[in-house]
């Protein structure tokens, strides 16, 4: 599914009279929120669908596979979901 798929399959469950713009709109806020409260260090936890946290990767060593050359892999940050028990549970059902 991507979004537009998603912009209209809640337009189809909420009333009619709320057209697809708006749901988009709302749709991308929510994200919005989501995003800045991540890239604060935040999380963000959805009750049965499950959270989002920011989690740190160390810098580490690599090689490059062509030359055999050892590189330096710099740290980030990444965005770890774990899901929730009611999302397991519909997925393994």
């Amino acid at each position: 599914m991507n979004k537009s798929e998603l912009v209209d399959y809640i337009a189809d469950k909420v009333s009619a009279d709320v057209p697809k713009t708006v749901v988009s709109e709302i749709l991308d806020l929510a994200f919005q929120g989501i995003t800045g409260s991540l890239s604060e260090g935040g999380d963000f936890r959805w009750t049965g669908f499950g959270t989002l946290k920011v989690t740190r990767r160390e810098a580490t060593e690599g090689r490059n596979p062509r030359t055999g050359e050892t590189i330096k892999i710099p740290a980030t940050n990444r965005v770890k979901f774990t899901p929730g028990k009611e999302l397991k549970e519909a997925v393994n059902s």
